[in-house]
């Protein structure tokens, strides 16, 4: 079975579904108020699992309600969650999200994520030193980033950095990393380069292999010499929210197939993810994916 370790987010993630996105000092009705669980770290964890990884997740939640719900879910759904505190004197982490025309908006307020540490990294290291992979985004602090590429190098464990949200790393951070997974604004700003040259040019220039999601339009990868797209899935999107991160869940699961296969079956998994509602509730299992994939093209 793979081992992917995760290190990042966990939050409670309270989502309006609306017509429409509101205007500055603009009230309108909205259609559906839930509460789910999400962030980055819980939500590649969880896609992770049911992709049939054993997975494990380094983090932090408050001692409150949503983080009691949300410990509670994640072990509903098989993740080991030995390295995640629980912050007796901190809240959970939230995201406010408005979903409407099958896209969202997002408000992120870290909370017990802000105080995810190096120190846990490195306690978390025989973990990852047995892990087939390591996945790492940015809603966590940027010295617990630079610390698991650190350490990942160190022990020879490939650590996947989904640069979310984007902001301009050092190049050495970013020679540690195995992959980088950004969409086109992401590499652009984790490059400080002009958001407007071309996303190819933007990818070579990179000093790490570069995974980069396209959205419908699939993804395209590069290791060396030009990169390789691979188209999307023509599916009816219910809501995106969650998408980038059953891809990249996905990609660390399916990496020991080789990087093409790996992307395909990303893109699958995450077009699988938007024909339903919530970050985690529309993640697939590993025998969806399969079965999307053997469906003939049409």
């Amino acid at each position: 079975m793979t081992r992917i370790v995760v290190v990042g987010s966990i939050n409670m993630d309270l989502v309006t579904q609306a017509p429409r996105f509101v205007g500055p000092g603009e009230t309108i009705l909205g259609e559906r108020f839930l509460t789910v669980p999400g962030g980055k770290g819980a939500n590649q964890a969880v896609a992770a699992a049911r992709l049939g990884a054993d997975v494990a997740l380094v983090g932090a939640t408050g001692d409150d309600a949503f983080g009691r719900q949300l410990r509670e879910g994640l072990a509903m759904e098989g993740v080991d969650l030995s390295h995640v505190a629980q912050l007796a004197d901190s809240a959970s982490g939230t995201a406010s999200i408005t979903v409407a025309g099958g896209e969202n908006q997002i408000i992120v307020v870290p909370a017990a994520n802000a105080r995810v540490t190096p120190a846990q990294v490195e306690r978390a290291q025989t973990l990852i030193a047995r892990a087939d992979a390591v996945l790492v985004q940015m809603e966590i602090p940027l010295a617990t980033v630079e610390a698991t590429l650190r350490l990942g190098h160190r022990l020879g464990v490939p650590v996947i950095l989904n640069p979310a949200p984007a902001q301009k790393l050092p190049i050495d951070w970013l020679q540690l990393a195995r992959y980088v997974t950004p969409n086109q604004h992401e590499l652009a700003i984790l490059l400080g380069a002009d958001p407007d040259e071309d996303f190819r040019t933007l990818m070579q220039r990179a000093p790490c292999p570069v995974v980069l999601t396209r959205g419908g339009e699939g993804a395209w990868y590069r290791e060396q010499g030009e990169p390789i797209h691979q188209s999307g899935f023509n599916v009816e999107v219910v809501d995106s929210t969650g998408a980038g991160d059953t891809f990249n869940a996905a990609l660390a699961v399916f990496l020991h197939e080789g990087l093409a296969a790996a992307v395909r079956k990303a893109c699958a998994a995450a077009a699988l993810s938007v024909t339903r509602l919530g970050a985690q509730g529309g993640m697939p299992g590993v025998h969806d994916v399969d079965a999307f994939l053997a469906q003939p093209a049409g």
